[in-house]
């Protein structure tokens, strides 16, 4: 894989805004089919420029505009915002108070960093391909949720090219949801709730909620492949000790007896719930099935940050930008394919420059009908010929899938105004 290197990266950007930023899909997500008048052009995008300069409450009229701005600053990052009431880049000259934000997609952000407390094989940015199933595991269990629990349908979900992933749920009513019910839904996908000072962080009623039988379900899949061998969690009295602290007090000599007798940590998971299992049928203990479930659920349910999710007017990183540590594309993850996706070798903007330079020599030697094409047309292409294109492909997916929805939503007015 061609090597990032931080400094190229103004000169990168260049390149990658003029040929490589699928800009017409990206346009054509943010309009949403045009159907609403002044739509786009009310939506805030914020830019941070070289030598972390922020420009906030940028906006633009037409695909044109936008993609021209963006191709002259060459910002090092981009966020979207909220749809504002008003054009944001106007939100100087407006009524004290008028300014507001209306709509914004339902978005959810989860950052490996507030793992740290459970994962052993990395700390802060840093991510391996062991402690990166913690993210598979967030995807299926929250993507479930949103789909069968709320019905949404059009969910998008972003690597972030570094430590984390961000999902964007899209659907026309799902924008126009308060903070309040914003709050609501993001308050029912929170398990692991306190601070690093809170040890035990996940605590279950006595009647457990569907929901979290069904992300139990989930999290059985991976748990003794993640959390047993891969992260090792009961290895020494060091470990075990933290997962004590999660079992009630009464078995705690027990366990720790066993434990000494035990070879490794899934020889030490399989005392545990035999031991918890003993005692609550002969020693009547009231602690039910989720005393086990409570110690998955704490190394393995998604952490998510509410207040990027009940705030309509935060800020949140777009795709298809480029992370400027690691030089990674945030791309969207196949839902088909989620077990499958590898961090790892999602292309840097290094490597598709790279790959484009490659073809553009091989192409030089006189190819006259791409010369006589329009700029648009070979810049629609252009990304098709490097490693971004199966990640444009899969956002293309999602983008059919919202005009489908629109086209029947269109249809079923239709049916319903006319008079027979």
């Amino acid at each position: 894989m061609e090597a990032f290197d931080p400094n190229e990266l103004p000169e990168l950007l260049k390149l990658y805004y003029r040929r490589l930023f699928p800009f017409s899909q990206y346009y054509r997500w943010l309009n949403y089919g045009g159907v609403v008048k002044n739509y786009f052009q009310h939506r805030e995008f914020s830019f941070t420029l070289k030598d972390d300069i922020y420009i906030r409450y940028q906006s633009f009229n037409n695909q044109s505009e936008m993609e021209k701005e963006i191709q002259k600053l060459n910002p090092h990052k981009i966020d979207i915002g909220a749809v504002y009431s008003h054009r944001p880049i106007q939100h100087n000259t407006v009524k004290l108070g008028a300014f507001q934000a209306q709509e914004k997609e339902l978005v959810f952000d989860i950052d490996m960093t507030d793992y740290d407390d459970v994962r052993r094989c990395c700390s802060s940015a840093d991510i391996c391909s062991k402690c990166w199933t913690l993210m598979t595991m967030a995807i299926h269990i929250i993507d479930r949720a949103l789909k069968e629990d709320f019905g949404f349908k059009h969910r998008l979900w972003v690597y972030s090219g570094r430590r984390g992933v961000h999902c964007w749920v899209c659907d026309e009513t799902v924008r126009k949801l308060s903070s309040a019910v914003r709050s609501g839904i993001v308050e029912y996908l929170s398990l692991v709730k306190g601070g690093e000072e809170m040890r035990k962080k996940v605590h279950l009623s006595t009647k457990v909620h569907p929901f979290i039988r069904k992300s139990i379900n989930i999290v059985e899949k991976y748990f003794e492949e993640y959390a047993l061998v891969g992260q090792d969690i009961f290895e020494n009295k060091e470990t075990w000790d933290k997962i004590l602290t999660l079992v009630p007090e009464s078995i705690h000599a027990e366990l720790q007896q066993g434990f000494q007798k035990c070879h490794n940590s899934v020889q030490r998971w399989e005392h545990l719930k035999r031991t918890v299992s003993t005692n609550r049928a002969v020693k009547n203990e009231k602690f039910g099935p989720w005393v086990e479930w409570e110690i998955m659920l704490h190394y393995c349910f998604p952490r998510l940050d509410i207040n990027v999710s009940k705030g309509i007017n935060h800020l949140l990183k777009s795709p298809f930008s480029v992370h400027p540590k690691t030089g990674r594309i945030s791309v969207p993850i196949n839902l088909q394919k989620v077990d499958q996706f590898d961090p790892f070798i999602v292309p840097t903007i290094s490597q598709i420059c790279h790959e484009l330079d490659m073809v553009s020599t091989n192409e030089d030697d006189g190819d006259k009908e791409n010369e006589a094409e329009p700029d648009t047309k070979r810049h629609t292409r252009d990304y098709k010929k490097t490693s971004l294109a199966p990640y444009v492909k899969s956002f293309e997916q999602f983008l059919e899938e919202l005009d489908k929805s629109r086209k029947g939503e269109l249809l079923r007015k239709s049916d319903a105004q006319r008079d027979f």
